[in-house]
């Protein structure tokens, strides 16, 4: 028994260091291809530009448009997915009979299981259309908010309400005791001591939203400009890189890496956000 256990400490040890390994190594490709052209180039002019005209002379490489239109379909999604998302998980948690929770459990986790492109082709056809008969052409910021939120609502679920459910259960005996009512006890007592989980689950889900491609390739409209409207088309920095790089050469080809590496950071800086909160709410 004890020979299994050193067996299976190392296996576990292996483990770690191969997936510390990944990431030292993703991260040495993208800096090591990306920063050489952000210093040549010019860090300001790069993340400012408002023109991306590789094809010109000369080039242009301003990533603007491209980054303001990552953070509107984020910012979207989250603003349309995560309540719908936190509402679903406490109604599955709390207040969902049992004959329909065996419906709606394997419903959310086979969402999480449909190819992206499945997502694109289903907003293309049956998103787009709607936005349409509002204004514009359909392909847009805001088809593309809608679109990523549903595809984040199967994180934000299932994580917000397994932290939901670990909620010892004399919170909610407790507060029903004081007099509060279901809705009360689960909203003001449970809800708020699960929210280090929830808020795990909009980072995870904030994650897959920023870096999503093919769903926001079908619907996003791939304008290289500033958007004006939540109806007018943009590009975000993951279909700009899969868009261009499999034709892409010499500075063209840097600048699509270097475009990886403000993404490498920006999601960074939203983890470190996430870590510092959590911190400062254990502290408290």
């Amino acid at each position: 028994m004890k020979s299994f256990e050193k067996v299976m400490k190392y296996v576990f040890i292996i483990a770690s260091l191969v997936s510390i390994l990944s990431i030292v190594v993703i991260s040495v490709f993208i800096f090591k291809g990306g920063v050489p052209f952000i210093k040549e180039y010019g860090l300001i002019k790069f993340l400012t530009g408002t023109e991306w005209l590789p094809g010109n002379t000369p080039a242009s490489y301003g990533l603007l448009p491209m980054i303001l239109g990552s953070l509107y379909v984020t910012v979207g999604a989250m603003i349309i997915g995560v309540p719908i998302g936190v509402l679903t998980a406490v109604y599955m948690a709390k207040f969902c009979p049992e004959k329909l929770y065996k419906v709606l459990s394997p419903a959310v986790q086979l969402m999480a299981g449909i190819p992206s492109i499945v997502y694109g082709f289903f907003a293309l056809n049956v998103i787009t259309p709607l936005i349409r008969n509002i204004k514009g052409d359909g392909l847009s910021i805001l088809t593309a908010s809608i679109l990523l939120a549903i595809m984040i609502l199967p994180t934000v679920i299932t994580l917000s309400e397994a932290s939901i459910r670990a909620v010892p259960k004399s919170y909610y005996e407790g507060s029903i005791a004081l007099g509060a009512n279901d809705e009360e006890s689960v909203f003001r007592t449970v809800v708020p001591a699960a929210k280090n989980g929830i808020m795990a689950s909009v980072i995870l889900a904030m994650g897959r939203a920023i870096g999503e491609t093919m769903a926001v390739l079908r619907v996003a409209g791939n304008q290289t400009r500033v958007p004006g409207s939540i109806f007018e088309g943009g590009r975000t920095l993951t279909t700009n890189i899969a868009m261009e790089m499999s034709y892409a050469e010499g500075m063209h080809r840097e600048s699509l890496i270097a475009t990886a590496v403000v993404l490498f950071v920006f999601i960074l800086v939203i983890n470190s956000i996430f870590m510092m909160l959590k911190r400062r709410d254990t502290n408290c």
